[in-house]
Parts: C-alpha cells; sequence; structure tokens
C-alpha cells in the first residue's frame, strides 16, 4: 500500500456557531472519524461550518458535512462547487440539504430558501414530519455505494423530505415511502410535496449526484439527539406509543445499513470502490 497522504475535511456542527440546533454533533463526529481512522493514510482536518472551507478544500480528496443549518455563503459556495468539479467527492450527510429559513409574512411558520448550494448537493430540503420508524429500500444493487446493503432495512428517524435538484445528473440508491405528506401549519411552510419521486409517493433516502469530474453523495439518513441537544417536542407513534421524543435517541446509526453506507461512502470518495 502507498504511503501517499490523503486529506479529508469534516464539517460537523450547528447554527448559531458552537449551537446544537437539534442534533448530537459531537457523537456524530465521533462515529465519521472512527471510520476514517480505519485508514492511516487519511489525514482529517475538521470545522464546524463552511466559514474557512477555501483554506482546507484544495488540499482535500474528501468533503464530509454532517450540518443542522450551516449552509455556504455565495463565495463559500463558488469554493466548493468548483472543488467538485474538478475531481472532489463530498460526502454529504442529513442536514446537509437545509440551510436558511425564511419567516413567512403575517406567520409563525418559516420556509426554507433554495440556494445555488442546493443545486450543486443536489437536493433542497423542504420539511420534515415528527420522527418515525420507516423502511428504507435498496434501488440500484450494482452502485459502489450500496455493495452489501440488504434489500430494505429498517431504521428510526427524522423523515427528511428532500427534493431532487437535478434529476438527469443523479442517481438515486435508497428510497422510501411513507405517503405524499399534505401541506400543515405545523413545521416548515411548503406548497406541495414536491420530494416525492414521479409517478409515486416514494422519495429518495441516498442518491449520487455528478459534477463534471466530481461527484456528490448525499443520504437523508443520520439524525441523533441527547437530552441536552434535543429540540423534539413530538414523534411518530411508531417510535413511542405516547409521541414522547426518546431521551437519547443514535436512530439509524445505530443500524447495519447505515454503518454500511457510511462507510461505502468513505471508499466511494477515496477511490478504493
Amino acid at each position: 500500500m502507498s504511503n501517499e497522504v490523503v486529506r479529508a475535511h469534516l464539517i460537523a456542527g450547528g447554527f448559531p456557531a458552537g449551537q446544537a440546533a437539534g442534533h448530537d454533533h459531537d457523537y456524530a463526529r465521533l462515529r465519521i472519524l472512527e471510520q476514517l481512522k480505519e485508514r492511516d493514510y487519511v489525514h482529517t482536518s475538521l470545522s464546524g461550518d463552511y466559514e474557512d472551507i477555501e483554506k482546507w478544500l484544495p488540499q482535500c480528496k474528501l468533503l464530509i458535512t454532517y450540518v443542522a443549518r450551516p449552509v455556504a455563503t455565495d463565495e463559500q459556495h463558488e469554493v466548493l462547487r468548483q472543488w467538485v468539479e474538478g475531481g472532489g467527492r463530498w460526502l454529504a450527510l442529513h442536514g446537509s440539504s437545509g440551510g436558511k429559513a425564511a419567516r413567512r409574512p403575517n406567520s409563525s411558520q418559516r420556509e426554507m430558501v433554495k440556494m445555488d448550494y442546493h443545486n450543486t448537493l443536489g437536493g433542497f430540503f423542504i420539511h420534515h414530519p415528527p420522527i418515525r420508524k420507516f423502511q428504507v429500500s435498496l434501488v440500484d444493487t450494482k452502485h459502489p455505494l450500496t455493495q452489501g446493503l440488504p434489500e430494505t432495512f429498517e431504521t428510526i428517524d427524522e423523515p427528511y423530505m428532500v427534493e431532487l435538484q437535478a434529476p438527469e445528473d443523479t442517481d438515486v440508491l435508497l428510497t422510501a415511502d411513507w405517503g405524499v405528506v399534505p401541506p400543515s401549519e405545523q413545521g416548515f411552510y411548503y406548497k406541495e410535496d414536491t420530494a416525492v419521486l414521479p409517478g409515486g409517493s416514494k422519495r429518495a433516502i441516498a442518491f449520487e449526484r455528478k459534477l463534471s469530474q466530481g461527484a456528490v453523495a448525499y443520504t437523508t439518513l443520520g439524525h441523533c439527539h441527547t437530552p441536552t441537544t434535543n429540540s423534539q417536542r413530538t414523534v411518530h407513534e411508531s417510535v413511542s406509543p405516547d409521541h414522547k421524543p426518546p431521551l437519547n435517541l443514535r436512530g439509524s446509526w445505530e443500524t447495519e445499513g447505515f454503518q454500511t453506507l457510511l462507510r461505502n461512502g468513505i471508499s466511494w470518495a477515496l477511490g478504493e470502490i
């Protein structure tokens, strides 16, 4: 094996800087670093947001993001876009499809703001119903990211509704189906459920978005919280009959399916598979 060092950069954090924003970033950060550390030749730098991305990306082969609300500014996005187009691999997890939310006029609801960043990622978060149990289904059995995954696996997670931004350049790898979700006065405002895939009620749970010489792999999975980081007020009855959120939730992180997907994602980004 070559002794050549490969650089990776991990962004994990909430907004405002240092805040949890409803997620246990310390747990996610440690679990990701554990897998990266399995490879001695991979040296990893860390950030809590995109502020210093221009400092780290040029020397990196792999970017991993696990964020809740931090999003790249126009200038930071340009650095990110050029890096991916030049051959970089971006493994984006969970809240990476979110970002800014604007208050609706004369309303207590907020609406997610779509940015150029979301086009590069390939997905745009519009809303999620309460945390629930659901089945994840394998779509593309031949893709490197899905090797070793079962045809289906059950998980507990935030059921993200993510609208594909470049379907013509996107390979959907995993899907789930909890039906079309009509707008309500709870959570984020949206006009219609544009996250469902054409011809039904399934939605993308993981995909690869190709971009020139590089690519982005994204999965909606990965929520985790503790008593001091939780912001969930209620959960689906499939998680708790009384709808009270668990004090500690690791969800998908405790499934073999998600761990395999994460391991494959790192190997895919490093060119190992």
